[in-house]
């Protein structure tokens, strides 16, 4: 209310003052000069007045990061068809948020190739993992796992031991 008040006066008393500096005579001037330099004082003193400290001003609160939502739903895909030549194609019904790429781990047992296939993080140590893309066309999910030549292998789900057979169309 006290900043209010001030303004008024210098609204009020500020133009009064100067008109009275220019065309008054001798002691309203020294009248006038007072006031201004009341008013100037009292702007400075209000200036300098002691605010209460309502702490730092918070423009946005500080908030953790959401957590950024997986690109794809993480899973243990089973292949449903293999094709084996120089190369391992492994093929399975596409879900919607397929993952790009899925993690491989193949191993041998004589002419049996045990492979596990797993989309998104994978915990824990693993020897042999590969990370390979994964191609998505007309709802089916494909990778290919390269082979070392001169053996024919036949394709085994580790997790279950079932060999994957091959598909129809062949």
């Amino acid at each position: 209310m006290l900043a209010i008040s001030l303004g008024v006066a210098w609204l009020l008393l500020a133009p009064l003052a100067l008109w009275v500096l220019v065309k008054g005579r001798p002691g309203a001037r020294v009248g006038a000069v007072v006031t201004l330099v009341l008013l100037e004082g009292a702007t400075i003193a209000m200036g300098q007045a002691v605010r209460p400290d309502h702490g730092p001003v918070v423009v946005a609160h500080d908030m953790p990061p959401a957590p950024a939502l997986p690109a794809c739903d993480e899973r243990t895909p089973i292949p449903q068809w293999a094709t084996v030549g120089r190369q391992l194609v492994l093929s399975w019904s596409a879900a919607p948020r397929e993952c790009a790429t899925a993690k491989v781990i193949s191993r041998t047992e004589g002419r049996r190739l045990l492979v596990w296939v797993h989309e998104g993080p994978l915990s824990g140590d693993h020897e042999g993992v590969r990370t390979l893309p994964v191609r998505v066309k007309g709802g089916r999910a494909a990778l290919t796992v390269p082979l070392p030549a001169g053996r024919r292998y036949i394709p085994v789900d580790g997790r279950s031991g079932k060999r994957i057979p091959a598909p129809a169309s062949l």
